[in-house]
C-alpha cells in the first residue's frame, strides 16, 4: 500500500486517479498509523513552500514522514513536495525544509534568460544525469510536465535528472530510498505513469 500523505495542500484528484490507473493499493491519509503502515509514501505538494511547511507542522507529519524515510521506507515527493525533502527553501524568506536531502530551494528568477516566462510552465525533455529506478520504464529525452517558479540546487549528490529551461534546472532526485520529481508526473501521460509504476516496485 502506498500512502498520499493529506495534510491540506493542493487537490490530489489527479494523483489519486493517475495512482487508480496503474492498478497501485494507494490510500490518501493524515494518519501517522496509516502512513507508518504503508510500504511507500507519497508526499504531494502545490503552493508557497512556507504554507505547506507550515502545515505539515502543524499536523505533525513532518515528524511521521521523515522518522518513516530515515528507516529505509520508499518515500517521492511530487513538486512542491520534493522541494520539502531538501534543507532549505529561499522562497519569499528562508524556510526550513524536511532536510531529508542536501541542498536548497532558490528562485529561477536572475538564473536563467529574462526573455523566459516563470513560472516555468510545460513539457520538457528529462536529461538522466545518473541511474535511478525511477526511469526503469522510461527513456532519455522523454517529456514531462513542469509548472514550477523555484528550484533545487547544490544537491549533486542526489540528482538523478535535469531539465533545459534556459539553464539544465534539477527535475528529479534519488538518494537511496528517498526521491523526487520537481515535475508532475500524474499529469505527465504515460511516462508519468510509468515512473509512478517504477516507484511502486521498488523493495
Amino acid at each position: 500500500m502506498i500512502a498520499i500523505v493529506d495534510y491540506g495542500v493542493g487537490n490530489l484528484f489527479s494523483l489519486i486517479s493517475s495512482f487508480k490507473r496503474i492498478g497501485a493499493d494507494i490510500v490518501v491519509t493524515a494518519d501517522p498509523n496509516v502512513i507508518e503502515a504503508a510500504d511507500g509514501i507519497i508526499l504531494p505538494g502545490v503552493g508557497a513552500f512556507e504554507d505547506a511547511a507550515r502545515k505539515l507542522h502543524d499536523t505533525g507529519l513532518d515528524k511521521v514522514v521523515k522518522a518513516e524515510a530515515q528507516k529505509g521506507k520508499k518515500l517521492m515527493g511530487i513538486c512542491l513536495g520534493m522541494q520539502m525533502l531538501f534543507e532549505k527553501s529561499f522562497e519569499y524568506g528562508c524556510h526550513e525544509g524536511l532536510g531529508l536531502l542536501k541542498g536548497n530551494i532558490i528562485p529561477m528568477k536572475d538564473t536563467i534568460p529574462n526573455t523566459l516566462k516563470i513560472p516555468h510552465i510545460g513539457w520538457n525533455a528529462l536529461h538522466f544525469t545518473r541511474k535511478s529506478d525511477l526511469f526503469k520504464y522510461i527513456n532519455q529525452n522523454d517529456c514531462v510536465y513542469f509548472v514550477h517558479s523555484f528550484y533545487a540546487t547544490d544537491c549533486d549528490d542526489s540528482v538523478v535528472a535535469t531539465a533545459e529551461y534556459g539553464k539544465e534546472l534539477t527535475a528529479a532526485v534519488q538518494k537511496g530510498n528517498i526521491m523526487g520529481c520537481q515535475f508532475h508526473p500524474e499529469k505527465s501521460g504515460q511516462v508519468g505513469l510509468n515512473i509512478l509504476r517504477a516507484f511502486c516496485e521498488m523493495e
